[in-house]
């Protein structure tokens, strides 16, 4: 299993949980290759702002000392929602084609319900829509999507909920987040 090189700071809390015991500081952290949500302890005397981005992977890492685990989304701060949110939609933007290729291959993941439908706002007539469309050519961006079926909800914003969705409730089926 490939394991995450770099991750974004999503909060930083200097003094640790506030109700924990334990006052060792701590970062929350997402991974930004696999959407892992992880724990980080920073080293000493380092400090850490929302937005960073730091190196997690092999050998030595220049801020981070070690990788606590991952982070509950329970345990997902005000903070790092909002910090969430806004990575989630740069890196739609910035992988719009690995995206796009998930309209394109996506499958059925038994004889009743599609991978399609679990997109927020995507039912059996849209994802029916999709499929005999990507029959004829593949799609080549959200906007090429738009523009073949006009009824279909703004497939950005769907893939945006559904990462969300995935990242901060349980689902029984995960899409884009392991």
């Amino acid at each position: 299993m490939e394991k995450e090189e770099k991750a974004l700071i999503l909060d930083y809390l200097p003094h640790g949980y506030p109700l924990e015991k334990n006052m060792k500081p701590v970062a929350q952290a997402i991974g930004i290759k696999k959407f892992t949500l992880l724990q980080l302890v920073p080293r000493r005397g380092q400090s850490l702002e929302p937005g960073e981005e730091v190196y997690i992977g092999e050998g030595k890492r220049e801020k981070i000392h070690y990788i606590l685990g991952r982070l509950p989304r329970e345990n997902l701060t005000e903070n790092a929602k909002i910090q969430l949110e806004d990575f989630i939609k740069k890196s739609i933007e910035e992988k719009q084609e690995d995206f796009v290729k998930f309209f394109n291959e996506a499958e059925a993941i038994n004889t009743r319900i599609h991978q399609i439908e679990l997109l927020p706002g995507m039912g059996k007539k849209h994802t029916k829509e999709i499929l005999e469309e990507r029959k004829e050519k593949p799609f080549e961006s959200f906007e090429d999507i738009k523009n073949r079926i006009p009824t279909l909800p703004d497939p950005k914003k769907a893939i945006e909920k559904r990462i969300l969705e995935e990242l901060t409730e349980l689902q029984r089926y995960n899409l884009f987040v392991r």
